[in-house]
């Protein structure tokens, strides 16, 4: 009997370990992201609006999308190359030092806001366009078990920018523009494929404020 309870505490001690491994360390993300602060800042607020905030976006999302940058599997031509010497615990340290950091928001426009606010709380009924809230939270803190970015705050030209991208690859899967690595399910693909121009860019202005 002592043989099987001492066979069991090692085995759970090597998964332990194991998880611990594959956990990203902020610490060490932070002695890594010298590369990245260039064009995301030091603390993951980007300056420029051609460049995402990635503080405080959800672990579980910022490691997955280094990895498919990485694979190749989400196309960013800026980073081409970037990632090519960091392992996947390298990405697992960076997602964790960047989702530590306060985002810091950049704030909306009074130009369409009501519609903006509309559709990211209700949707629109009558073209399947579903509440944004669901997934990213009525405060825009998204859903970080899921691996639901926090939206609050970003860039809207950056939000608006995503959202055509997921269009495009709902509606053509070969056009290279487009942005298909929201998983199988194709979530975010078929949210934005329902949407218009005007309720993109109404929406993303919104987001750009919400916290």
């Amino acid at each position: 009997m002592m043989r099987i309870v001492k066979g069991f505490i090692f085995t759970v001690s090597l998964v332990i370990a194991s998880l611990s491994l594959a956990a990203g360390n902020a610490d060490s993300g932070k002695s890594k992201a010298a590369t990245c602060a260039a064009c995301h800042g030091s603390d993951g607020n980007s300056p420029a609006p051609a460049f995402p905030k990635i503080a405080g976006l959800g672990e579980k999302y910022l490691l997955k999308q280094l990895l498919d940058i990485k694979s190749g599997a989400r196309s960013v031509p800026e980073m081409t190359g970037m990632l090519d010497g960091f392992n996947e615990q390298d990405l697992a340290d960076l997602a964790a030092h960047y989702d530590a950091q306060p985002l810091q928001l950049s704030g909306a426009k009074e130009t369409k806001l009501e519609l903006g606010e509309r559709v990211y709380r209700g949707g629109n009924v009558a073209t399947g366009v579903p509440a944004c809230i669901g997934c990213h939270s009525p405060s825009g803190n998204g859903n970080t078990p899921a691996g639901y970015p926090a939206l609050g705050g970003q860039f809207p030209t950056y939000i608006a920018k995503q959202l055509r991208a997921f269009r495009t690859a709902a509606h053509d899967a070969e056009d290279a523009s487009g942005r298909s690595n929201d998983g199988d399910a194709a979530v975010m693909r078929g949210v934005a494929a329902r949407m218009t121009d005007q309720e993109i860019d109404a929406v993303a202005n919104f987001i750009g404020g919400l916290n």
